[in-house]
């Protein structure tokens, strides 16, 4: 018995064209309010020819889900506890940074799964990234126990790490709208603001 023939170039393509088309409805009207047809008409294709490669909208919800839960685990992953402590964390703060940044639309696509109570990605959240952060949270009660950065608790610092650099794709709307950026030029004020703010707060007093 011979398995599935691999996939063709074009239909490579049009898998990738439909995520692509996806992640934009997605990011822009959350699970619920995104339809087959605005994803079809988005990349371009007829809604027969989307369901020939995906049979309904939350496949390829999920699908865009498992590569995003991969990339977001990434910047938490390089967290190395054999380097200089505060160093580590404010370029975790500086990854998730970029992130925001590079990948708004995955930002917010994360952000509409969890605020419906994160159906699609429970397992996940109580698997894969609980583990990971308990296992980065050791690291940083270690730290604080040998007196290598302040006495925080290390789960409350992680959360914050996120609300403060995710915001920044999240509520990029609210941010353009208060600050009027002609750019992206506040990230890098952020930056500046967010590396103070972190090394300020963990860095041990004497």
């Amino acid at each position: 018995m011979t398995g599935a023939k691999p996939a063709t170039r074009i239909q490579r393509r049009n898998r990738e064209t439909i995520r692509e088309a996806a992640l934009d409805v997605f990011s822009q009207h959350g699970f619920r309010g995104a339809t087959l047809d605005q994803i079809a008409q988005a990349a371009g294709l007829s809604k027969p020819n989307l369901l020939y490669y995906f049979p309904s909208k939350e496949a390829i919800h999920v699908e865009l889900l498992g590569h995003l839960m991969t990339d977001w685990l990434e910047p938490l992953r390089a967290l190395d506890e054999n380097g200089e402590p505060v160093e580590e964390i404010v370029g975790y703060v500086q990854r998730k940074l970029d992130m925001a940044r590079e990948l708004p639309r995955e930002s917010r696509l994360f952000a509409n799964e969890i605020v419906q109570g994160a159906p699609r990605i429970m397992e996940m959240i109580t698997g894969e990234l609980r583990e990971l952060v308990e296992e980065k949270a050791q690291v940083i009660s270690a730290w604080s126990a040998t007196g290598q950065i302040a006495r925080v608790d290390p789960y409350h610092l992680i959360f914050s790490i996120w609300a403060t650099t995710q915001h920044y794709a999240d509520f990029d709307v609210q941010v353009r709208g208060i600050l009027n950026p002609t750019g992206n030029e506040h990230f890098e004020d952020a930056r500046v603001f967010l590396t103070h703010l972190y090394t300020s707060a963990l860095t041990p007093t004497q």
